[in-house]
């Protein structure tokens, strides 16, 4: 088997069954309604896209989902509770990947992984190569992340989904910085994890690849 294959079968599992509210979201940002009444739910195996214009609140609906702001009306559920009574399980569930890769720039690529993705689970190093090697950047795994180009510090960054075993996946801009091959392989990771179960909230500008079939669009204005 390939090395695709070998990542899959050391680091996936079925993802239980899930469900992502948020109910009338308000966030204000000084004088500014940033958010306003927004609501949707997500299960499953479901993709929600959050389009809009610069400025919108896109970034700023994942972050809220993720717990990191806190609306001033609404409310984010998780498995019907409200997340903000237990962040540190839905933590556990989810993984943020922002606009700009949470990676350490005197950190080697290997590394990263190890203490990004080893907080929350056991890695093998057998599957911190092969997550690697599955995103294309397995001959990098000992370069230090200051060395890389933008574009290889985002597949860095992917190879934590490939490995978090998270069901929500939220993702801003996933594809930023990647070349067209990059940018399929943005798709097929998350066909992948919506047909084992998961959940992933996306925020992007242009449309998701082509491998995500039936993702949700949420426009905000």
């Amino acid at each position: 088997m390939g090395e695709a294959t070998d990542a899959r079968e050391l680091t996936a599992s079925r993802i239980p069954a899930r469900r992502l509210e948020a109910e009338n979201l308000h966030l204000w940002r000084g004088e500014r309604h940033v958010l306003r009444g927004v609501a949707f739910t997500l299960s499953s195996g479901e993709c929600l896209q959050v389009v809009g214009a610069n400025g919108a609140g896109k970034t700023t609906l994942l972050r809220t989902v993720a717990g990191l702001m806190y609306p001033e009306e609404g409310q984010v559920r998780w498995d019907g509770a409200d997340v903000r009574r237990d962040l540190r399980t839905f933590h556990a569930a989810i993984l943020y990947l922002g606009h700009e890769p949470p990676l350490k720039a005197d950190l080697t690529a290997r590394e990263n992984l190890h203490y990004w993705i080893g907080t929350r689970r056991r890695l093998p190093a057998e599957a911190l190569a092969a997550a690697l090697s599955r995103v294309g950047v397995g001959a990098l795994g000992e370069r230090l992340v200051r060395t890389l180009s933008a574009g290889q510090r985002r597949r860095v960054a992917l190879a934590a989904l490939t490995l978090s075993l998270a069901s929500l996946w939220l993702l801003d801009e996933p594809t930023t910085n990647l070349d067209s091959e990059g940018q399929e392989l943005v798709g097929t990771l998350l066909a992948e994890h919506l047909a084992e179960g998961g959940l992933a909230l996306a925020a992007v500008h242009h449309e998701l690849p082509r491998a995500v079939r039936g993702a949700r669009r949420l426009e905000l204005t």
